[in-house]
């Protein structure tokens, strides 16, 4: 399962990252967000520490939701070094996850 992240946290967890952080802005509410998330758990388990994957209630954390633009869920971002590096807005197969994280 997908770790979380938070307002508090994100810094840390996906700013500072030293590998590739893979970001779901998600919801509960959300139908795609929910099927989106077995799919990167899956991802998740195959990154091997090469890569991390976390999750992100916009609920709950709106300050980064905000920061980042989101204003569609599931929205996927690819962090590297810091920085937003790939953008994904809905359900996409496991494959072109791995691809934008470079896996």
């Amino acid at each position: 399962m997908s770790e979380s992240t938070s307002d508090a946290t994100f810094e840390q967890d996906v700013i500072e990252a030293k590998t590739p952080v893979l970001v779901d802005f998600w919801a509960p509410w959300c139908g795609p967000c929910r099927m989106v998330a077995p799919v990167l758990d899956r991802v998740n388990a195959g990154t091997q520490g090469k890569a991390r994957v976390l999750k992100l209630n916009v609920d709950e954390n709106p300050a980064t939701a905000g920061r980042f633009g989101i204003n569609a869920i599931p929205t996927i971002l690819v962090f590297r070094d810091g920085k937003v590096e790939k953008q994904l807005v809905g359900v996409q197969p496991e494959s072109v996850y791995l691809t934008a994280l470079g896996l």
